[in-house]
C-alpha cells in the first residue's frame, strides 16, 4: 500500500508541476509519462479538484485545467527614507510563506529583500508595487517600480554602449552602480535560486530558468510568467516550487571556491551569445571585450557558447590569447561549443602555444 500511495503522490505532483504548460492535454501527458490509463489519471485529477488544488473549466467537450489560486496579495509602497525591505517582508510577506519548509522560506526572504532593496536604492522611482500569487504547487511574486528602468540606469552609470549590454553584465554577477553600498551579487544569486526569474524594463528582458545551462534572453517583453510588462520602470518576476529541496547555501556554494582562503564568489557563467546584438556574428575584438568586461573579479569563468554558431579569429584571439596571457591566474572554460567554435578555439590555443615556444 505504501508503494501505491507513493506512486499516487508522484502522479499528482507531476500533474501540478505540468498543468501550467499543458492545461488542455495534461491527462494525455500524465497517462504517457506513467504508462497508465486516462481513466486512472482522471481519478487523480478529480482528487486534486476536490482538494481545491486544480480548477476545471469546460468549453463544449473540451476540458481545461489550471492551478487554483490559494492566496493572492498585492500592495503599493511609497519609496521614502522610512521604508526598508526587511520591515515590509516581516509585515506583509513573512506569514504568507510560514507554511513552507525552512529552505523555501529562506529563499523567498533572500530574493524578496534583495530585489525590493534594489528598487528602493536604485530605481529613482516613487512607488514599489508587489503582487503575490500562491497555489498548491508554487508561488510567484512580482516586484514593480515606476523608476528609470534598471537597464537604462546601468547603461548610464557604467557608460555602456547599449542597454542590451546591461543584460550581459548582469548575467556575470558582481555588477553594481553603487560599490560602496552594494556587492552586486543579489540579482545574480536570486536569478539562480528561483525556478524562474525575470527582469523586464523598456522592452528588454533578463531571464533565467533553473535547470537550464544558461537561458538568458534579450529583446522581448514577455517575462515567461504569462505577463507582459512594457511600461516605465522595472518588473521582476520570481517563481519557485513550494516544496523544493533547493537551498540558498547550495546555490552560493556552486559559485564559490576555496572558501577557507576567503575567495567567496569566485566563479561565474557567461552567456557569450549576449555579446552579439541582433543578427551580429561574434567576430570582432570589441565584441570579445564585451564578454570579458568585469571578469577579472573572478578566478574561474565558464564561457557558455550555447546558441553561438561560430566565432571569428579576432574574437577568439582576444579571449583565449590576449586576455588569457594578461590574466594567467584566471581559468577560462569554454562550454557548449559546437564544432565550428571548438575549431577556432583550438586554432587560437595552438597559435598561442607556438608563439610561446618560438620565444623560448
Amino acid at each position: 500500500m505504501a508503494v501505491v500511495r507513493k506512486r499516487g503522490e508522484e502522479i499528482r505532483h507531476f500533474v501540478l508541476a505540468n498543468v501550467k504548460q499543458h492545461p488542455h492535454d495534461i491527462v494525455a501527458l500524465t497517462s504517457q509519462e506513467f504508462s497508465i490509463s486516462r481513466q486512472a489519471v482522471n481519478k487523480h485529477i478529480q482528487r486534486l479538484v476536490k482538494q481545491n488544488s486544480l480548477t476545471l473549466a469546460r468549453s463544449g467537450q473540451k476540458s481545461t485545467y489550471a492551478l487554483t489560486p490559494k492566496h493572492s496579495f498585492e500592495n503599493a509602497y511609497r519609496i521614502s527614507s522610512d521604508i526598508a525591505e526587511d520591515i515590509v517582508w516581516d509585515a506583509d510577506f513573512k506569514d504568507l510563506t510560514a507554511e513552507f519548509p525552512d529552505n523555501v522560506r529562506d529563499i523567498w526572504e533572500y530574493g524578496f529583500t534583495e530585489i525590493f532593496n534594489n528598487a528602493i536604492d536604485h530605481s529613482a522611482g516613487t512607488y514599489i508595487y508587489v503582487h503575490l500569487e500562491k497555489n498548491a504547487f508554487d508561488t510567484t511574486i512580482f516586484i514593480m517600480d515606476n523608476g528609470i528602468g534598471i537597464f537604462k540606469k546601468i547603461t548610464t552609470e557604467l557608460n555602456l554602449e547599449d542597454e542590451r549590454q546591461a543584460v550581459l553584465e548582469l548575467s556575470k554577477g558582481k555588477l553594481t552602480t553603487d560599490p560602496k553600498n552594494h556587492t552586486g551579487q543579489g540579482i545574480f544569486f536570486s536569478s539562480r535560486i528561483f525556478d524562474r526569474f525575470s527582469i523586464s524594463s523598456n522592452g528588454i528582458i533578463f531571464s533565467h530558468s533553473f535547470g537550464t545551462v544558461e537561458d538568458w534572453v534579450a529583446g522581448s517583453k514577455d517575462l515567461g510568467f504569462g505577463e507582459d510588462f512594457s511600461g516605465d520602470g522595472t518588473m521582476v518576476g520570481m517563481e519557485i516550487d513550494n516544496n523544493t529541496s533547493r537551498t540558498c547555501k547550495k546555490i552560493f556554494d556552486e559559485f564559490s571556491s576555496d572558501l577557507d582562503s576567503g575567495y567567496g564568489f569566485t566563479k561565474t557563467n557567461v552567456p557569450v551569445r549576449l555579446a552579439a546584438y541582433g543578427n551580429e556574428k561574434l567576430v570582432s575584438r570589441s565584441q570579445a571585450k564585451r564578454v570579458l568586461s568585469g571578469l577579472t573579479k573572478f578566478k574561474k569563468i565558464i564561457l557558455d557558447f550555447e546558441g553561438v554558431e561560430a566565432i571569428g579569429q579576432a574574437f577568439s584571439d582576444q579571449v583565449f590569447r590576449v586576455f588569457s596571457n594578461s590574466h594567467p591566474e584566471i581559468e577560462l572554460i569554454p562550454f557548449n561549443t559546437n564544432e565550428e567554435v571548438k575549431k577556432m578555439i583550438v586554432w587560437t590555443l595552438t597559435e598561442k602555444r607556438l608563439n610561446e615556444q618560438a620565444k623560448e
